[in-house]
């Protein structure tokens, strides 16, 4: 693909992200199949697209102290990429960048907007970008230099102060290693990790779980163990949650959100494939995702069917299940760095909706678990509406149960007193661990 047709795609994806809020992982992965991208381009445009989503308003910031007029929606996109290629990448030199930025200009739009560009482009080229230390209030500082809506940056200050939202913010920028969980039915950690480095990859064991391997270097889904289903994706906070439920073979367990089935597969390999797992979730094209990834992995006790975790009491009696996980519905706050445009797409109220939600789906799943059952709480999220209160506003109505409190004494070792801890859960924040920021706790009837 030539670089001027994979830059006119770019801004295609980036427009469309922007307009339809669309998850930019899915778009990104569907238009390299669709345009049969090449493993180099792929990474070039994978790069521009993740970087200029994570910069945006950074990048704006140094648009605006060079343009003052009100600029149409694809011409901002391409002075974006263009800007952020300068400032961030030295794959290409400036003058390729703005050679290519200018034809793109002229294709799509006229003279006027061709002279622009290249004014604005040139102008960066000479004289840099803006300092941002200029900027007087800390919200706004840290809000510009980070790309975080002012919104976010002050509620995660009044939640954990300005150095920790600081690193929060900081750590979001940057990429954090892929890590991989064996199939321990199907391989041990030790051969798995002895295989992948004589193919080349540099890794090393997950502290998280027995079963990750942390990839440091190198494309883990190229790999032969990854394709035959002897590994598979999910991030070490995630690995945390069939540690922690602890399910044993036979048991009857409930994953009431469970799309797209990291977790289930996850708690299926744990109950060494014996036993039953319902599997819900709310969308029925997701529950193909969740019997692909048991297929991939070779276990057959999962049964998935689509199905509104606020409707559980309806399907099954009480004291049904011996473990219960609610991985429920939330902001996704925690992996920003892996999906970018959801710093952009959420807003206060998505917040408090979700945590009515969350609570509505604890009370429709706690009455279903037998007496001596753990339930499992997690989220995706850092922020406490969906966390811990949450889990005190369920405590509160429900006085019969609390949090288990083997379960501080069950985490790994390193874990055990580390920042996030709170008499609610575990709060795993993105810069601590290099792993997405991730919440979870454990309940049981008192």
């Amino acid at each position: 693909m030539s670089k001027f047709l994979l830059r006119n795609t770019i801004i295609d994806l980036l427009m469309r992200i922007e307009q339809d809020s669309g998850y930019s992982h899915l778009l990104i992965n569907n238009e390299i199949k669709k345009r049969n991208i090449s493993p180099k381009d792929e990474g070039l445009l994978t790069e521009i697209v993740y970087g200029t989503l994570q910069r945006k308003i950074t990048l704006d910031y140094y648009i605006n102290h060079f343009v003052t007029k009100k600029l149409e929606k694809w011409v901002s996109v391409l002075l974006r990429m263009s800007i952020y290629q300068m400032v961030y990448l030295d794959k290409v030199p400036d003058h390729a960048i703005i050679h290519e930025a200018v034809e793109i200009a002229k294709q799509r739009g006229h003279k006027g907007i061709s002279s622009l560009v290249n004014g604005v482009l040139r102008n960066v080229q000479r004289k840099g970008v803006p300092d941002t230390s200029e900027i007087k209030n800390d919200v706004t500082r840290l809000s510009v230099e980070t790309s975080h809506p002012e919104w976010l940056v002050k509620r995660w200050i009044d939640l954990y102060g300005l150095q920790i939202t600081k690193d929060i913010c900081r750590a979001n920028l940057n990429h954090k290693p892929i890590s991989v969980r064996v199939q321990p039915l199907r391989i041990t950690r030790e051969d798995a990790v002895d295989n992948l480095m004589k193919q080349g990859y540099d890794v090393e064991p997950s502290p998280f779980s027995p079963q990750g391997i942390v990839v440091k270097k190198g494309n883990v889904i190229k790999s032969d163990l990854f394709k035959d289903g002897y590994v598979t994706i999910q991030d070490q906070s995630s690995m945390l949650v069939a540690e922690m439920l602890k399910p044993q073979p036979g048991m009857h367990v409930l994953d009431a959100c469970s799309a797209p089935g990291g977790k289930v597969t996850h708690i299926a390999e744990k109950m060494q494939n014996n036993g039953v797992i319902q599997a819900h979730d709310l969308h029925k094209n997701k529950i193909k995702l969740i019997e692909q990834k048991a297929n991939d992995l070779h276990l057959s006790i999962i049964d998935a069917s689509p199905l509104d975790a606020r409707k559980l009491k309806e399907k099954y009696p009480e004291n049904t299940f011996d473990r219960i996980l609610i991985d429920a519905p939330c902001s996704g706050l925690g992996v920003i760095r892996g999906k970018p445009d959801i710093k952009y797409n959420k807003q206060k109220e998505d917040i408090t909706k979700l945590a009515t939600i969350q609570i509505e789906i604890l009370n429709q799943a706690i009455p279903l678990l037998k007496r001596n059952g753990f339930l499992v709480y997690s989220t995706c999220t850092i922020d406490q509406e969906e966390n811990e209160k949450v889990v005190e506003r369920f405590l509160q109505a429900n006085p019969s149960f609390s949090v288990d409190s083997s379960f501080f004494e069950e985490l790994p070792e390193f874990l055990q007193d580390s920042l996030g801890v709170t008499k609610y859960g575990l709060q795993l924040f993105p810069h601590s661990y290099d792993t997405d920021g991730f919440f979870l706790t454990r309940l049981k009837r008192r």
